[in-house]
């Protein structure tokens, strides 16, 4: 693959594969992690545009990004454009360097609100949503679409104009319509045109799982990135993976279970660092669910690994696993 180096703004990327924001997920410590392990860019969970309600602790922990190494993204959301211009420059004055601006995404307690995918429907207001939030600050203005609201209504070519002629600066197009949710298969054709009628740098997004696919989707759709979301969960390691492969043509080796047990502890001990022992012991539940998931033994593991309330002993009970794995206790 060709070595063109992708900038928003004045930030170049480190590589073409970037970590999808994911509401409940890509917090401060998976962020650092998957950079650490590949990641050229990592886009904060999506913070709303409402400041009111910035004083919440799930608030507060979303706009935290102490140690994050640059460019810092923070996506927000919101259907009114002078509150969303309000949020992205907080944002700014907190220490963002990108704003993204969420209309990918489908979850029904974000579209009731018209925010999200459901912006979408109305191009009207999304030309007034992009044009004050990219006024309102002095950093670069990403968005995230998708292919269109319905199939009916694939107007993503036409959202991709609008935003190329209000100073969006990158675009990532997740190829599902809005009422798909994360239903059937992503498809990049959308994507492929919305890239050949755009000039700015167009990132496809959706069901990409493994190096190949990777590499597939970005032939097919000529997009100068791809971003990994749901792949990325207990597998933080497939953004090395992926740029090993778009580089040699060659597929790395499988994490060892060595390797993997010391990336899983030392993500749980940012999670418990980060959170606070209460709230980390329950977020950490759901990543170790991932990690473990193709692992023989781990149906029976979790369950009882999610009753566990002391961070120690969650750190014991996964060195156990492991220990027991390696010497071979746990069949396939």
């Amino acid at each position: 693959m060709d070595h063109v180096v992708i900038r928003i703004g004045p930030y170049p990327l480190a590589n073409k594969v970037i970590l999808a924001p994911m509401a409940g997920v890509t917090d401060l410590p998976f962020r650092q992690l998957c950079r650490k392990l590949g990641a050229g860019l990592v886009v904060s969970e999506m913070v709303t545009s409402d400041v009111r309600l910035w004083n919440s602790r799930k608030s507060r922990n979303r706009l935290d990004h102490t140690g994050e190494q640059e460019p810092r993204s923070v996506q927000i959301a919101g259907g009114d454009p002078q509150m969303m211009a309000q949020a992205a420059r907080m944002n700014e004055q907190l220490g963002a360097q990108i704003i993204d601006i969420n209309m990918g995404c489908p979850a029904k307690k974000v579209c009731n609100k018209a925010a999200g995918s459901a912006l979408m429907r109305d191009e009207r207001l999304v030309a007034d949503i992009l044009a004050a939030v990219v006024e309102a600050v002095n950093l670069p203005v990403t968005l995230k679409i998708r292919t269109g609201w319905c199939d009916e209504q694939r107007n993503g070519l036409t959202i991709a104009r609008i935003a190329e002629e209000s100073g969006i600066q990158a675009l990532a197009v997740h190829g599902r319509t809005r009422n798909q949710l994360y239903t059937g298969h992503a498809e990049y054709d959308t994507i492929a045109e919305i890239k050949q009628q755009v000039g700015i740098p167009v990132f496809a997004n959706g069901d990409i799982d493994s190096p190949h696919k990777a590499r597939a989707v970005l032939e097919h759709t000529g997009a100068d990135a791809v971003m990994i979301g749901r792949a990325a969960q207990g597998r933080p390691w497939i953004f090395n993976e992926i740029n090993h492969f778009l580089a040699h043509g060659e597929l790395l080796e499988p994490p060892t279970l060595h390797w993997q047990r010391s990336t899983l502890l030392e993500h749980l001990d940012a999670l418990h660092g980060f959170y606070g022992d209460h709230q980390g012991v329950r977020i950490a539940r759901k990543h170790v669910g991932w990690y473990l998931q193709t692992l023989p033994g781990a149906e029976d593991f979790r369950r009882s690994f999610n009753r566990v309330e002391c961070p120690s002993q969650q750190r014991q009970n996964i060195e156990n696993f492991f220990t027991r794995l390696l010497e071979g206790d746990l069949a396939a």
